[in-house]
């Protein structure tokens, strides 16, 4: 049994607890979309920016935020990052427009940017010894891979009972105790003199929501649009400025020689991957449940249960798995349940009955997400020197929140495309897009798999994990 002593218990739990709080605003909107839509009249590809605004400015300065820890100290940046985010909370709950709601929660994803680099870099060089940090990473994985679908349950619990604003101003409890606790608890690392890579900062955050916007566009007004066309072009243009720039930048906000290793790298692109097509599945499987099957708010959060359950159950089985047949073949695994699961899941129509046809496949799809992330994570973080540990902390989660902007984008247009492309009545058209999506989003798993296969394999007298 591995035993993690009192302080580091509690330093654990605090990093835990801001990643929760993140990564539940992540999702708890989710479930209340279609009141939301309905209350503001909000198409679906609108909807999305409800996700996005929070998502892009989370993913897109996620690694500013992390330098910005290297410089002042993380300690102190995750205190500003928790302060501003539990503002933020209470903007987004007072929120009486579309608009106010949008740049409220873009100013909870700025936050959420500041504060989560810190946590995972103050994990990796508080937890050093190999049992207590597969430990620390597995409960630290199990979070940020589950924190998602509880998200989805609170929120539609919430939603119904009460209001959907709710969520947000559970925020401000959490956020206080956390301010309190920190300079109780967490000891404030180095600080290293530098300049912010202000330029790849905003080359890469403008860059990939040109590219969400664009995508965006195309659902909403077609691809031959001038507006669509342009948007894609900016953003391709503007992150391949971003990489030119890192590469010539003193200070870079991403090292590339991050992606010097193979492995680590497929651990990135892995990684967003596999979150593309995962939480795409979160954003249209609530809208099914409630515009076809005619569930409310709450039973739609409900519906998570069995994947939440069965994701946080393997938390305490992947230490063991891990120790005994290693990262690599645990990972492969999951992503074949994985694929599985969401395959299975596609088979949803007009005619389905939540159990078993919903019920089974999320429970497969549960363990195969509680099988992915901890490997995913782990390589992530291997073979990184502690001077880049928080760009290499900051690199994880941008690849989970970017995967999961760009995701919901892309999916969107396919949604959009496969209703135009049916002359079935309503129920039915909706129920036929949302099949064809989660088909996408078993594609988005199957090529993580391919890429972890590709990157993760052992060459030729490589030696073997």
């Amino acid at each position: 049994m591995i035993i993690i002593n009192k302080s580091k218990q509690i330093m654990l739990a605090i990093i835990i607890a801001c990643q929760l709080m993140i990564v539940l605003d992540a999702s708890i909107m989710v479930t209340a979309l279609p009141e939301i839509g309905r209350t503001l009249h909000l198409t679906t590809a609108h909807l999305s920016w409800v996700q996005n605004a929070y998502i892009l400015a989370f993913g897109g300065l996620m690694l500013l935020g992390a330098r910005a820890g290297d410089i002042w100290g993380r300690r102190r940046m995750f205190s500003v990052g928790i302060a501003l985010f539990t503002l933020a909370s209470i903007l987004v709950g007072i929120a009486q427009s579309a608009e106010f709601l949008f740049i409220t929660r873009a100013l909870q994803g700025i936050a959420a940017a500041i504060a989560t680099p810190s946590t995972l870099a103050l994990l990796s060089v508080t937890f050093i010894e190999p049992k207590e940090r597969t430990k620390a990473i597995a409960l630290y994985s199990a979070v940020a891979g589950a924190g998602g679908s509880i998200g989805l349950i609170l929120g539609g619990i919430l939603t119904d009972l009460i209001s959907w604003r709710v969520g947000m101003f559970l925020n401000v409890p959490i956020g206080i105790a956390l301010l309190f606790m920190v300079p109780r608890f967490l000891p404030e690392t180095e600080k290293n003199t530098g300049h912010f890579d202000l330029m790849g900062a905003m080359t890469s955050v403008f860059g990939i929501t040109a590219l969400v916007y664009g995508f965006v566009q195309a659902a909403a007004n077609g691809w031959a649009q001038l507006q669509t066309v342009l948007s894609l072009s900016i953003g391709v243009v503007l992150l391949v400025a971003f990489v030119f720039i890192e590469a010539r930048a003193k200070q870079p906000i991403t090292p590339l020689r991050l992606f010097a290793s193979r492995r680590r790298s497929g651990a990135y692109l892995g990684r967003f991957l596999f979150v593309s097509g995962n939480f795409s599945v979160f954003f249209f499987l609530p809208q099914f449940l409630q515009n076809v099957l005619g569930f409310t708010s709450f039973e739609s959060g409900l519906a998570f249960l069995p994947f939440t359950a069965v994701q946080f159950g393997m938390m305490y089985l992947m230490p063991s798995l891990i120790a005994r047949f290693g990262n690599l073949k645990v990972l492969v695994v999951g992503l074949i349940i994985a694929i599985m699961g969401t395959s299975w899941l596609s088979q949803i129509s007009t005619d389905s009955q939540f159990f078993p046809q919903i019920f089974l496949p999320l429970m497969v799809m549960g363990i195969g997400a509680g099988t992915v992330f901890l490997p995913l994570t782990t390589i992530g973080l291997s073979g990184v020197d502690s001077r880049d540990s928080g760009a290499a902390s900051g690199l994880i989660n941008v690849a989970h929140q970017t995967g999961s902007s760009l995701g919901i984008a892309i999916l969107i247009t396919v949604f959009e495309a496969a209703r135009l492309s049916t002359v079935l009545p309503s129920k039915q058209d909706f129920a036929h897009a949302s099949s064809v999506v989660i088909v996408g989003s078993t594609a988005f798993i199957a090529a993580s798999l391919v890429v972890v296969l590709f990157c993760f394999l052992p060459k030729r007298g490589a030696v073997k994990e």
